[in-house]
């Protein structure tokens, strides 16, 4: 009896160590198949309100951090991982972007409608240039025109002139532009237009608006991303929250996807065909491309609260998402690495 005892309780023994084997080996496959990782967070001291958009400096690896609710830009050192510099006294900053040929910092504020050019390494102030509709939004540059393109007020995009910041043209459009992103195959601006629930394209030649795609299916359009090579967009809506795949020959709606709520910026990545979607739900929404119509959310990575805008470096490998102070949690530079 003794003896069938015992062998039951080895047999027992080895099925509950096979089976935590298996559980362990499933933990590893899960964790390896994440494809980001949070590596490092960078507090931004003092730092109170809503966090707008990022810029990258390559050079020294610094972000340039608009932080709209605190009139401020950060400067964060990535490779001590610090805050370095506080450039104050702005309105609001929103868009900013590093322009490399010139080595300045160009920062669009939504108060004044100023555009304030920066020394990216004195952090002093160059020159302004005044938006002639106010609310001067996201930034964009195309560096084989030389050109820096403001969205701005009621409705238009300016045309600047990234060596003189000189005003060239002013773009019509039927409501405030939000997230635009420029196709050099196409000489095309894509441009998301929550108000009048449109994506219009402007021809860059003649900077005149060439479509107006109505958007139906969901409302409130505000980030884009551009896989150029299958001409297709991914924009980012939050009412209801999905994301939309579109045909950027034809404008026709290839997919939606449900993602998490409250999203402020979406990046495509060419290498590993993915799609990384910052949600001020407080998670990351991360998209697998498989084939040019065929797409799979394959990762939920969980962020924080009002954490809804980021950039995506590809020299770095790195998303750093931008999460703001929240109920006596400090501000933050989420650090997050693809595996």
């Amino acid at each position: 009896m003794k003896s069938h005892l015992k062998l039951i309780f080895a047999i027992t023994l080895l099925c509950n160590l096979i089976f935590l084997q298996n559980a362990i080996g499933q933990v590893k496959n899960s964790n390896v198949d994440v494809p980001l990782k949070l590596t490092t967070t960078i507090t931004l001291t003092d730092v109170a309100g809503r966090i707008d958009h990022l810029a990258f400096v390559p050079k020294n690896q610094t972000i340039f951090v608009a932080a709209l609710g605190n009139n401020t830009v950060e400067v964060v050192d990535l490779i001590s991982n610090k805050v370095i510099h506080s450039i104050k006294g702005l309105h609001e900053p929103q868009g900013i972007k590093y322009i490399r040929e010139s080595n300045t910092v160009f920062v669009a504020n939504g108060e004044n409608g100023e555009c304030d050019v920066y020394n990216a390494d004195t952090y002093q102030l160059i020159t302004s240039i005044k938006m002639p509709g106010g609310d001067a939004d996201n930034v964009r540059y195309d560096v084989t025109a030389d050109k820096i393109f403001v969205g701005y007020g009621d409705g238009g995009i300016a045309v600047i002139d990234a060596k003189t910041f000189n005003q060239l043209e002013d773009v019509k459009l039927p409501g405030h532009p939000e997230s635009f992103q420029l196709s050099a195959d196409s000489k095309k601006i894509f441009v998301n237009v929550p108000d009048a629930q449109m994506l219009a394209t402007i021809d860059l030649d003649k900077n005149i608006i060439t479509n107006k795609w109505k958007i139906e299916v969901a409302k409130a359009n505000f980030p884009m991303a551009l896989d150029e090579t299958n001409h297709r967009l991914f924009i980012g809506c939050r009412n209801p929250a999905k994301l939309l795949v579109i045909n950027s020959e034809s404008g026709d709606i290839i997919t939606q996807i449900d993602i998490d709520s409250d999203t402020d910026d979406v990046f495509y990545d060419n290498l590993s065909k993915q799609i990384y979607v910052s949600c001020g739900g407080g998670y990351i929404d991360i998209i697998k491309q498989n084939g040019t119509d065929k797409y799979e959310v394959t990762s939920r990575i969980e962020s924080r609260s009002g954490a809804r805008t980021s950039l995506f470096v590809p020299e770095l490998n790195q998303l750093l998402v931008a999460a703001p102070a929240r109920s006596g949690s400090e501000a933050q530079l989420m650090v997050y690495e693809k595996r």
